[in-house]
């Protein structure tokens, strides 16, 4: 790539002025660590200041979006942050912009100027970059998405995904490598065939690849140049590769010298940018006495930003409640006042689902859709849930995903960034069994929200094709939601009846943070499941159980496919004359505790029933919180039934063997009747 000429001197003083600062806060990191005040986390951006200040200074505070890695220092530096916003994140004070302490040290952020608050996954913020960008080509804005990240992490499947993704969607999005020959321990040809690691990317088209060396503060900011021209220019994405030198350990936890020899980690000092940097000041006739008067007051200012920050409070231990979940959507009214528009006929499960996609598309004009087969002509997914959205909506809000699950949730967090009214609607995978690759992604989902201390929540509903009874065998069977339950911040549910679905699905695209909905895609055109429609507005809070059948014995507490087969019971043994109550728990998190105590209490026993495994299942959690709360109301022990700890077969008679069936339910409730 043809690279332009430094026109003049004038921006040697301000690379010195940010270099030297990074440097002696990372200095004051270090005595920090050694007086076990602050920084418990802190890897040093030593050797690699040149590419990172080319970095910070291409972003623009308030338009552009920067995802830094750990080792930024002088990149957010650079970008916009002060030394008392560093030195506050170091010492995980309360008044730390990017988490208010709640994320590691050296884990920058300042969302109020879009600098985002990343996990320590490394380089898992690629697929968010690439989300963002595509947010800015959509709404056709002049931006330009910045991911920044360490040569190992380039190793990471969601790296190839990011950059094969933006490359074919020609987005935005600059990914800077900043090469220093190791991750950790480990040098880069034990983790590439290319020692330079931009060669791996040479096949992606679209992609403009730029190689610098990031010791050298000209070269930097003039690739960095070349690379921001290249995007504006093309409208297509650009991968910049640093060479860069790592003169100290990896982290503050890191013994180098057990796996680097000492004549190595001096070469890597002869390299160091800072020499360099100041041996071209000499040459521009900047004296000592100029470079020392800047050290002085970048001295002042430090000491200054310390002073305030040992005295600034504390986090709030009571705060710790505070931003697990982003604010849900509050119907105008009770789902009981809402009448139906159209009792007959019934509507699909199925149905119900597209229809209230369809009704909340053209509610938010800043709705998007996305998966696998989602927007394939008239074909409108695997089970026909996006049918005819294409045709309403155009390919620029639904479209069709890369059969990559965590490329799919990723670009989901990222998009859904550049926006707080941006809505975002995945198929995560074509059938639930197959989101486990998205799991980090989702995993980063969850505590987004808390993580940021309540400056951004990821506003995704993920919607999988769940559960079995249609003899689909090990990966078109499987319940997820016990595990994805498991995890802080995260919603979970799962309707079963078609006015339900609709309910719940509008009050889950509605509100902010990311919610598993799954659809038990047995029921998908099942006459039981039916329902009437109640229209546009028709919404259902979460957290709300509903009754399906009153009773005064026991109690079957259930969601999903199970619902249905717990009401055959119950009207077969009201035929023998005994009384069941069917409670459907719809939403798995949050849980309908009150209600579930209530049924309980009311008949004495309790059967929880589902199809998930039976260990660590939902049951576990529900029997807990009747035994917890309602234990001198029981007449019986709580009685759980699911499927067998076993992979769920594919012949039809292995899968009834393993999942819960109508007459091993009877079975049960008819046993503890006679208790």
């Amino acid at each position: 790539m043809k690279t332009s000429k430094l026109k003049s001197k004038a921006p040697l003083l301000t690379w010195y002025r940010l270099c030297l600062m990074s440097r002696k806060i990372d200095e004051k990191a270090g005595l920090y660590i050694r007086r076990g005040l602050g920084w418990s986390y802190h890897a040093r951006c030593t050797g690699h200041e040149a590419i990172q200040i080319a970095l910070g200074l291409s972003f623009r505070a308030g338009k552009d979006f920067l995802f830094p890695y750990y080792r930024d220092t002088a990149t957010v530096i650079a970008a916009g942050l002060s030394p008392l916003e560093l030195i506050l994140n170091g010492l995980s004070k309360a008044g730390d912009i990017a988490s208010g302490g709640r994320h590691m040290s050296n884990h920058f952020a300042k969302p109020a100027i879009n600098i985002q608050n990343v996990s320590s996954c490394t380089g898992n913020h690629a697929l968010h970059a690439v989300g963002v960008a595509r947010a800015i080509k959509y709404y056709q804005d002049d931006v330009i998405a910045f991911s920044s990240q360490g040569d190992s992490s380039m190793s990471e499947g969601y790296c190839y995904e990011a950059i094969n993704g933006a490359s074919r969607e020609k987005l935005p999005v600059i990914f800077v490598v900043q090469n220093n020959g190791y991750g950790i321990s480990v040098p880069t040809f034990e983790q590439s065939a290319n020692i330079k690691i931009s060669d791996n990317f040479r096949g992606f088209k679209n992609l403009g690849i730029f190689e610098c060396d990031g010791t050298d503060f000209i070269d930097s900011a003039r690739i960095m140049a070349d690379a921001v021209d290249f995007v504006n220019t093309s409208h297509c994405p650009a991968l910049v590769h640093a060479q860069c030198v790592r003169i100290g350990a990896h982290s503050n936890s890191d013994a180098h010298d057990l796996y680097r020899e000492a004549s190595e980690v001096e070469e890597a000092a002869r390299h160091d940018p800072l020499i360099k940097l100041s041996a071209l000041l000499k040459q521009a006739k900047f004296s000592d006495a100029d470079m020392h008067k800047i050290s002085e007051e970048l001295d002042q200012e430090i000491e200054e930003a310390c002073r305030l920050a040992e005295l600034a409070p504390d986090p709030d231990a009571k705060s710790v409640k505070n931003f697990v979940f982003a604010d849900s959507f509050e119907p105008a009214r009770p789902e009981q006042d809402f009448i139906p528009e159209n009792p007959q006929p019934l509507e699909k499960l199925r149905e119900s689902i597209n229809r209230t996609m369809v009704e909340e598309f053209e509610h938010n004009p800043h709705t998007f859709l996305w998966g696998q087969d989602v927007a394939s002509k008239k074909k409108g997914g695997v089970f026909n849930l996006t049918k005819n959205m294409l045709e309403k909506f155009g390919n620029r809000r639904v479209f069709n995903a890369p059969i990559a699950e965590d490329f799919i949730v990723g670009t989901a967090n990222g998009m859904s960034r550049y926006r707080k009214d941006l809505r975002v609607v995945i198929e995560a995978a074509q059938f639930a069994d197959y989101v486990w690759p998205a799991m980090e992604q989702i995993v980063e989902m969850g505590h987004d929200y808390w993580r940021s201390n309540g400056q951004f929540s990821p506003n995704v509903v993920l919607r999988l094709a769940s559960g079995g009874y249609i003899s689909g065998g090990l990966y078109h069977s499987q319940n997820i939601e016990a595990i994805m339950s498991h995890l802080p911040g995260i919603r979970v549910l799962t309707p079963a009846f078609a006015d339900d679905a609709a309910g719940l699905l509008r009050t889950a695209i509605r509100s902010a943070g990311p919610t598993f909905f799954l659809e038990p895609k047995y029921l998908y055109n099942r006459k039981e499941a039916c329902g009437p429609t109640f229209g546009k507005d028709y919404a259902i809070s979460f957290g709300l159980g509903k009754l399906r059948r009153l009773g005064s014995e026991l109690s079957i507490i259930t969601y999903g496919n199970t619902v249905h087969m717990a009401l055959q019971v119950a009207d077969q043994l009201a035929e023998l004359g005994h009384s069941i109550e069917v409670f459907d728990l719809r939403s798995i998190k949050p849980l309908d505790y009150e209600g579930i105590c209530r049924t309980a209490k009311k008949t004495g026993k309790v059967l929880v029933l589902h199809e998930d495994h039976l260990f660590n299942g939902i049951g576990s959690e529900v029997s807990a919180v009747i035994m917890e709360n309602c234990f001198m109301d029981l007449d019986a022990p709580v009685k759980r039934l699911a499927a067998q700890d076993i992979p769920i077969g594919f012949a039809k008679a292995l899968e009834t063997a393993i999942l819960p069936q109508i007459e091993q339910i009877k079975a049960a409730v008819i046993d503890m009747l006679g208790f």
